[in-house]
């Protein structure tokens, strides 16, 4: 259904297309020339909920702080070395 341009340059979107791509209050609507018509991009504001706890389903032990920290992520680094470069034991 075509819309008219307001006054100010105002567009509505049709409530259809909004559902469909979720869009939502207070984002952003990025707008590009392509050719002879306008390209819209939609996207939404920075989240505010806490992510606290949302890896805890990963974790397997609790680590304590200092030394035990210290070589937990030596280990962790080590192993990530060893995943992604091969094992250092292999290579000549």
């Amino acid at each position: 259904m075509p819309n008219k341009v307001g006054p100010k340059g105002q567009l509505v979107i049709d409530k259809a297309i909004r559902d469909r791509l979720g869009v939502q209050p207070g984002w952003e609507a990025v707008q590009m020339i392509a050719g002879d018509h306008v390209k819209i991009y939609f996207v939404p504001p920075p989240h505010r909920r806490s992510l606290k706890g949302s890896l805890s389903q990963y974790v397997t032990r609790s680590i304590g702080d200092g030394e035990e920290w210290e070589r937990a992520r030596e280990a962790a680094w080590d192993e990530a070395a060893r995943g992604e470069f091969g094992r250092q034991e292999d290579q000549p």
